[in-house]
């Protein structure tokens, strides 16, 4: 079956069930095509609430750009529902770049989600860069080592901190303008950057 075809066919809100009954094909051939057609990016994949995942089947999701919202959204159990559209497109969205992203909003939840992303960062260079560019490189090594004492990171490459640790002449900066730590202290201090967050805000990562 063509693309085109199967893509229309199941056009809406599908299960692999509903799958199943509208192509008249096996939980194995039903599974098979929602991955051919997710990795061709016509497919949006959520999980609901009773963990039974639902896509979204239309061809005018292969036209429409990404959310940096959708990134962190895939990766983080803490889930932002925003009105801001915000779509990027013409290019794939880099992990680096959705959490340079998240840390400029200056929300307090987008960045409690985005410290999910952490899990999957590998390109250090690139996050530096990004970091640099942003005057955001201390906020970027303060909030890793936080999403490090909660969940399973990868480790930070030495260079990347090495260059980001503050100077002594340099002065406290905030991630969010007069929002301290009463838990993370020693983060704070190593880092020279104020952390918006308690240990009860994190708990959306247990």
């Amino acid at each position: 079956m063509e693309t085109r075809e199967l893509v229309q066919k199941l056009e809406g809100i599908q299960t692999i069930e509903s799958v199943m009954d509208i192509l008249k094909v096996n939980k194995q051939m039903a599974i098979y095509y929602i991955h051919r057609l997710r990795k061709e990016g016509y497919v949006k994949t959520k999980k609901q609430s009773n963990n039974i995942r639902v896509y979204s089947i239309s061809l005018n999701n292969k036209l429409r750009g990404k959310s940096y919202y959708e990134i962190i959204n895939l990766y983080s159990p803490i889930k932002i529902s925003t009105p801001i559209i915000y779509n990027i497109y013409g290019k794939e969205i880099s992990l680096e770049e959705t959490l340079i992203y998240a840390i400029k909003t200056k929300s307090l939840r987008t960045i409690l989600a985005s410290l999910a992303l952490f899990k999957k960062i590998n390109d250090w260079k690139k996050l530096y860069h990004l970091a640099k560019e942003n005057n955001v490189e201390r906020q970027v090594g303060a909030l890793y080592d936080l999403s490090h004492k909660i969940i399973k990171v990868r480790r930070m490459n030495n260079k990347f901190r090495n260059n980001a640790l503050p100077k002594e002449k340099d002065k406290f900066e905030y991630i969010i303008q007069g929002l301290k730590s009463n838990d993370f202290i020693d983060i704070e201090k190593k880092w020279k950057v104020y952390i918006p967050f308690n240990k009860k805000d994190l708990e959306g990562y247990k």
